[in-house]
């Protein structure tokens, strides 16, 4: 008998229809095999059986019956490089919590966490920099932005990679993010919960809030100060983890990030009211908050980096103010 063989989905696979997951891994396997496989249950996905239209959260485990001899998997190239020595004292000096089981690094605005068709030095890439005296580098457990700073976490073993990702998956690792938006929201706190969908290719994705076609997407924001309307500091929650989740909400809801011309476009600058600041998003992963396997939590938040220092000084906000640490977003 042939076994069946469990593979894991990629957390850049995010927001995937199934169906589509296998066209991608798979692009040998005939689709009504596929639709077959599916009704009778032979493929399943964290053990249950799934629908050809069954949104990936990236994380699940997906058992794959015996295929066809040319229905093989894509082949995954890892892209590891080299670091540079000064690559690895700038990665390692952001190390914010290290164990056995994880890392928390302070990721910096411009840096990827994974590869592109153009982009060869990334996070995962240059995770030898941050092995240590482990058996292998550490791996991806969620993503954040290129451009988006702040607190990032990293498996140090397979069996650390499967238990981190389920609380992502599950909603208890909670994460609040700092930004600054164009205008002043209104209400000063709120929910947005809109779907989103993935539109776009060849470097061009794009989320767009889609009630039809959209995975759901829910945001919980606070207004932290406002700087005469033409601009407020937000903490932002995340309760779902979509792509560009935080940015498509803010633009859709009518107050866009701070410099997010993908998102905001030319309402997302203020040039002609507060001069020239450092054309950089300004959204920056600010904690992160997980269950400590001994009990109670482990909180682990990251300084603001220097181009948001500057655009929260041009305006006027004060990033020691005790009332920015409120934990309720």
């Amino acid at each position: 008998m042939t076994a069946f063989t469990t593979v894991e989905v990629s957390e850049a696979d995010q927001g995937t229809r199934l169906d589509r997951w296998f066209a991608k891994n798979y692009p040998d396997l005939p689709r009504g095999r596929l639709q077959k496989m599916l009704r009778t249950g032979q493929i399943r996905v964290d053990g249950k059986r799934a629908r050809p239209g069954t949104r990936l959260d990236g994380g699940e485990q997906v058992r794959v019956p015996p295929l066809a001899r040319k229905a093989t998997p894509v082949p995954r190239k890892s892209g590891a490089v080299e670091p540079r020595p000064d690559e690895i004292a700038d990665l390692r000096a952001r190390v914010l919590y290290r164990d056995d089981d994880m890392i928390a690094l302070d990721k910096p605005s411009g840096l990827a966490v994974q590869g592109g068709s153009r982009q060869v030095r990334h996070l995962d890439a240059l995770a030898s920099a941050l092995q240590f005296e482990a058996a292998d580098p550490p791996r991806l457990v969620h993503r954040l932005d290129k451009d988006t700073s702040g607190v990032l976490l990293l498996a140090r073993t397979a069996q650390a990679a499967r238990r981190l990702t389920a609380l992502f998956r599950t909603g208890e690792v909670q994460k609040m993010y700092w930004a600054i938006v164009v205008g002043a929201p209104d209400p000063r706190t709120g929910v947005i919960d809109q779907p989103l969908a993935k539109g776009g290719a060849g470097g061009r994705e794009r989320m767009t809030t889609d009630e039809t076609e959209g995975v759901t997407a829910v945001t919980r924001y606070r207004t932290i100060a406002r700087s005469d309307g033409l601009a407020a500091w937000l903490a932002l929650a995340p309760l779902t983890g979509r792509t560009h989740q935080l940015r498509a909400h803010c633009a859709s809801a009518g107050f866009p990030i701070l410099h997010d011309g993908k998102y905001g476009g030319k309402t997302a600058y203020l040039t002609d009211h507060i001069g020239d600041l450092p054309r950089r998003l300004n959204l920056h992963a600010r904690e992160l908050v997980m269950p400590h396997p001994d009990g109670g939590n482990l909180r682990f938040r990251a300084d603001l980096p220097d181009h948001m220092r500057t655009s929260f000084s041009a305006l006027g906000f004060d990033w020691d103010s005790p009332k920015a640490e409120l934990d309720a977003v």
